[in-house]
């Protein structure tokens, strides 16, 4: 497969519905779209038209939509067919431009269109990066949009699509780029005796530059959030009331509730949103010895689920308190949370059940009741805390693990920058090569210097179509 080949894909999801997409992208598309529509619609206007088959009977009618290169999605010519949306409509139609592709075109004794094939996933968004008519945050925005989960996700990722994280990396990129221009400048010229660090500010532009990036790491974490949510893991003893309080976040019976031991013996997940931010609550099995099997093995996976954990809420049960067995296997179950959870200190003591129970609480503990909605909101603040986020979704553009990995490597690699402009005999080759290394790490996210194979792992997750 070449990165030239033409492409078609159904555009739309599978299964019934009103209308489906059927998309074509590559160069010289004229003959293909007169052998599927008789003639060549009036460029990026929507004209009714019959689909036709190899005998020039239709296949449907509906809507054909002619973006001529380079003013489209991908760069390329881009015919878009919208059908009735039927399983096997759609499926004829692209076995139709397949076909047509391949006949003899009577004016010229050639194939209509050489080459046509199906595309990968995400091709198309991939030519539109490779063409620069996105670029790889903006890219990636296209999928985070079509996967957000909550409204603020959505939104958020809506303006990294319109480049709102892009032209911050920009606005750091280009201020790198003026700073590196006048390290270099003064090392090419070395007979010119003047101190570079006081007369060209490069403290001070460093200084401006590393202040501004710290602003869009912190929103780029929230971005994070956003996208990706937090696992939040429900751990305690047997009847503590995990299923209560999960079943009370969600707002829905999801996990059976009942007064004996053991009724959870499998993890129940559950996708709730506060504040738009998707927290993934995890209800587990009741932490306890037991001669059951099926018992045990939930029990286990119990304990991975909370190695897995961004937070893991300790469930204590108030009307038990001051029992010495219960208090005695709490402690047992603490000791080895301390030592098992994967994020230290990302852990919440909360004691269910007071409604009917009044016992002391320490003061890092919370009070709730899952059967009557006492301190959940607490409860749900105290989550979003924990995991860094900030109520301010309008000024949050969508980012993902990777972007923060390359912002983490460009401020480490500034302050490498800002210790060598500390030193009194300045090495402005270092200070000059970790410039160029922030740069690099920085480019990464927009894709200026991103290397192939991280491109295909990009893309190959996308949805076919797109």
């Amino acid at each position: 497969m070449s990165a030239d080949d033409p492409i078609v894909a159904i555009a739309t999801a599978s299964g019934r519905g009103a209308v489906g997409i059927v998309r074509v992208s590559g160069q010289g598309l004229r003959p293909l779209i007169e052998a599927l529509c008789g003639e060549l619609p009036e460029a990026r206007r929507a004209t009714v038209l019959p689909f036709l088959d190899a005998d020039r009977q239709p296949l449907d009618r509906g809507l054909a939509i002619h973006f001529p290169a380079p003013h489209s999605y991908t760069g390329e010519d881009v015919l878009e067919l919208q059908a009735h949306g039927g399983v096997v409509l759609l499926q004829l139609l692209l076995a139709r431009c397949l076909e047509a592709a391949a006949e003899i075109d009577p004016t010229t004794g050639t194939a209509r269109l050489p080459g046509l094939r199906i595309a990968r996933p995400g091709e198309f968004t991939e030519r539109a990066f490779l063409n620069d008519k996105l670029d790889l945050a903006q890219a990636e925005a296209v999928a985070d949009l079509i996967d957000a989960s909550t409204e603020a996700a959505a939104r958020s990722a809506s303006r990294s699509l319109s480049g709102a994280f892009s032209i911050q990396v920009g606005k750091l990129r280009d201020a790198l780029i003026e700073l590196r221009m006048l390290v270099e400048a003064t090392l090419d010229f070395p007979e010119e005796e003047i101190d570079f660090l006081e007369r060209a500010d490069a403290r001070g532009r460093l200084a401006r530059i590393v202040a501004e990036l710290a602003g869009v790491r912190d929103r780029a974490r929230q971005g994070v959030l956003l996208r990706e949510g937090i696992k939040v893991v429900l751990a305690g003893q047997p009847n503590v009331g995990k299923s209560s309080l999960l079943n009370a976040l969600a707002g829905a019976e999801l996990a059976i509730v009942t007064p004996i031991p053991g009724t959870t013996r499998d993890k129940v997940a559950e996708t709730i949103q506060i504040q738009g931010v998707p927290i993934h609550v995890v209800d587990t099995a009741g932490l306890r010895e037991s001669n059951d099997e099926v018992e045990r093995i939930g029990v286990a996976r119990s304990w991975g689920e909370i190695g897995d954990a961004d937070v893991v809420v300790f469930l204590h049960d108030l009307s038990r308190v001051g029992d010495p067995a219960y208090d005695a296997d709490d402690a047992r179950l603490a000791e080895r949370l301390a030592s098992q959870q994967v994020v230290p200190g990302h852990r919440i003591d909360v004691y269910n059940k007071a409604d009917i129970a009044a016992a002391a609480v320490p003061s890092d503990g919370l009070r709730i009741s899952a059967r009557t909605g006492q301190g959940l909101d607490t409860l749900a603040g105290r989550l979003l805390e924990m995991a860094g986020w900030r109520a301010e979704p309008e000024g949050v553009f969508i980012a993902r693990t990777r972007h923060l990995d390359a912002l983490q490597r460009t401020a480490e690699h500034l302050r490498l920058a800002e210790a060598h402009a500390l030193q009194r005999d300045a090495a402005l080759e270092l200070f000059a090569e970790e410039l160029r290394l922030a740069h690099d790490a920085l480019g990464e996210i927009t894709g200026a210097f991103t290397p192939d194979d991280l491109l295909g792992v990009i893309f190959s997750r996308f949805c076919i179509g797109k």
